[in-house]
């Protein structure tokens, strides 16, 4: 009895549409955190260079991840500024058990 040959470009296409997909996922995630944070209003060079002094932060105190992660958690667990309350259907989105993005770096460091 003969085996069944793979398709490995068909395999290769799957593994390629599910991996744009979760980029996608992840950049509307994003998206909606910055929304959710209301740092949305600030300018996007603004925004951008309160990133980017987070990651240069995070290389230099890596313990400053810790108290921004506690920072977020807190932030999601009391419903957010402007978000919606968190629900007893599961974690909030952005939480580490939603695997969603974490909660902004840049935003702690304030």
């Amino acid at each position: 009895m003969a085996r069944k040959p793979r398709d490995f470009d068909a395999e290769l296409q799957a593994l390629m549409d599910k991996a744009k997909k979760v980029k996608s996922q992840k950049t509307v995630q994003l998206g909606e955190l910055v929304q959710i944070l209301g740092v949305d209003a600030l300018p996007m060079e603004a925004l951008a260079g309160a990133l980017l002094a987070a990651l240069e932060q995070s290389k230099k105190q890596p313990e400053a991840v810790t108290r921004w992660t506690g920072r977020g958690q807190a932030f999601f667990q009391q419903g957010g500024k402007r978000g919606k309350k968190a629900t007893s259907d599961g974690p909030a989105p952005g939480t580490a058990d939603h695997n969603g993005p974490a909660p902004a770096p840049g935003r702690a460091a304030q």
